[in-house]
């Protein structure tokens, strides 16, 4: 199998033909030069240091490094092959809840907001290990599969707001119930679920949905996002003004903590409860809380398709150089004086 890794600069071999040209151009004009002196033959005999292949072939020489030196760029890729790499780790899925009452500013910028972004500090953390993402409101979705691509996670980190799930609502025990069916159950690897909510309005018996998934090896760790005063839920309008949402008497709705829930969930899941603020969102003690967890050893079966193979073409590129540099484009006097076809005087 072949292939190229940089195939954009395989355009630079279209400067070649350029350089030919330009060098049969500099012989033309070189020609057209000595013969204002008289003629070509007579002309090149009162120059007898002068070669005619000399710069030819370091033309050639040159000419060939910069042809290897493009193709090196180019990457070239050979080979395939079957990798086994030892891996430790274990399976996390984190389920974060995107209901509107997340918008709430009670934890600066927003609930939503500050647990993206200790989702996205804790996945720079992880190692091997593999993570999922749910998202949850009235209803719950997969939006991250199980995976070890930490990039792919936190570019769809990025993207989520509440507007992701249509149906309003904080359905915790749905999310459970997801995640139970997303873990592996063949991996043999520690499992632990992550919940980010603040727990209000949620729906089902929480802590029945986290006995269920324990009773499968899953352990459930909380985390509250907000506070216990609470915090109105802002709704920003297309005008760019910023109304709050009001109950059916009128009333601004204040959204608040339902520490109670969580702490349920995390005691029926065998997990901890931490409550998130301004001063830190919880995750990176939930992290080292994670970290000593059994880490057990997998074999991964990695399948390379290529390996790079452009350093040859490099060494290739320099071996013409130096072959250049050896070369003068004067003829050597020395070895002007040894001529194997002179006729000798006599014979």
């Amino acid at each position: 199998m072949f292939r190229f890794g940089n195939t954009e600069y395989l355009y630079a071999l279209a400067i070649i033909p350029l350089v030919i040209l330009l060098f049969a151009m500099g012989v033309y004009m070189r020609r057209r030069s000595l013969k204002r002196f008289g003629d070509f033959q007579v002309v090149s005999q009162l120059m007898p240091l002068v070669s005619k292949v000399r710069p030819l072939v370091k033309f050639i020489l040159l000419l060939l490094a910069l042809t290897s030196v493009i193709f090196a760029l180019a990457d070239p890729q050979f080979g395939s092959r079957l990798e086994k790499i030892q891996r430790k780790g274990v399976e996390m899925i984190i389920a974060l809840d995107v209901s509107n009452s997340m918008l709430a500013e009670d934890i600066e910028p927003s609930r939503l907001e500050r647990a993206k972004r200790a989702i996205s500090q804790m996945i720079d953390r992880l190692h091997n290990d593999k993570i999922g993402l749910i998202v949850f409101a009235g209803e719950a979705y997969v939006q991250v599969p199980l995976t070890t691509d930490y990039s792919a996670v936190k570019m769809y980190l990025e993207s989520i707001t509440t507007d992701i799930v249509p149906r309003q609502g904080t359905a915790i025990g749905s999310a459970i119930d997801l995640a139970r069916k997303s873990f592996d159950p063949e991996s043999g690897l520690d499992k632990a679920l992550v919940v980010i909510t603040d727990g209000e309005n949620h729906q089902g018996n929480v802590g029945e949905a986290a006995r269920r998934a324990r009773e499968e090896g899953i352990t459930l760790h909380a985390i509250g996002m907000g506070t216990s005063q609470g915090a109105p839920i802002p709704i920003r309008e297309q005008a760019g003004q910023t109304i709050y949402q009001k109950d059916q008497s009128g009333d601004v709705v204040i959204s608040k903590l339902d520490a109670g829930t969580l702490k349920e969930l995390a005691s029926a899941g065998k997990g901890i409860y931490l409550r998130a603020s301004n001063a830190r969102s919880g995750l990176n003690e939930l992290f080292d809380e994670i970290s000593q967890m059994t880490r057990k050893e997998i074999e991964s079966r990695v399948y390379t398709d290529y390996e790079h193979r452009f350093q040859y073409l490099i060494a290739l590129a320099l071996f013409f150089l130096f072959l250049d540099l050896l070369i003068l484009e004067r003829k050597n006097k020395r070895l002007m004086r040894f001529n194997l076809f002179k006729v000798r005087e006599g014979s």
